[in-house]
């Protein structure tokens, strides 16, 4: 029993890592390889968790040897279109000019339904706005409103608005975010002189953010 805990710590570690070393992205956003060679990892890394006579070499070795095959072809794509657009495919236009090209959507396999689920999740709820609709390669849409449906910024309303830039989460849970606070120019030192001037002990914060102009929030922790 002990030896099955350690294997399936190890691969577990191991697998982390490997996913990690393929890059950055949520599971909505792979590519078709990526995807499948994610399914294909969790499926060699299960079989030396469940029988403990395979050698753990038989889990391991696959696995670097499809990592390794993901990152050569990601740096083939990277620079040969052709390659990329075999492996990934191209984003599909099914509203162009406010039109719905049912053709395209017919290719894709993709119903009405489908499209108009995706639109709400872009906060679109009616096709009337749409003036272009584009599904990318990993199945979601990027969309583009009529002229008169889309929210004017600041330039086109002639209104200047301060650059406040990111509001980072500097303490969580009383603990200190270090990488948090250089994206805001906060130090330890500044963020204890804030919490004596609020009268708050580290201990007693459960989220401080704040920006490089020196504003910031405290939410105290619930007692």
């Amino acid at each position: 029993m002990i030896i099955s805990i350690i294997r399936t710590l190890i691969l577990y570690v191991f697998v982390i890592f490997a996913v990690r070393v393929m890059g950055k992205r949520q599971i909505s956003d792979l590519q078709p390889t990526e995807l499948v060679i994610t399914l294909i990892i969790s499926d060699i890394a299960a079989i030396p968790m469940e029988n403990s006579s395979q050698p753990l070499l038989s889990g391991v070795v696959p696995v670097l040897i499809l990592v390794a095959c993901e990152i050569f072809a990601s740096l083939i794509m990277m620079k040969n279109s052709k390659f990329r657009k075999i492996i990934c495919g191209s984003p599909v236009m099914v509203i162009e000019d406010g039109k719905i090209l049912q053709d395209a959507m017919r290719k894709l396999r993709m119903t009405t339904e489908d499209l108009c689920i995706q639109l709400r999740q872009e906060n679109v709820f009616s096709l009337e706005d749409v003036e272009y609709c584009i599904v990318e390669t990993n199945g979601k849409i990027s969309v583009l409103q009529k002229p008169e449906k889309r929210t004017p910024n600041a330039q086109e309303l002639g209104v200047t608005i301060e650059d406040t830039g990111i509001d980072a989460v500097v303490i969580s849970d009383g603990v200190y975010l270090d990488n948090s606070m250089k994206l805001c120019g906060f130090t330890r030192k500044k963020i204890d002189n804030i919490l004596t001037e609020n009268n708050v002990r580290l201990d007693e914060v459960f989220i401080m953010t704040g920006n490089k102009t020196g504003q910031y929030n405290i939410i105290r922790m619930d007692k």
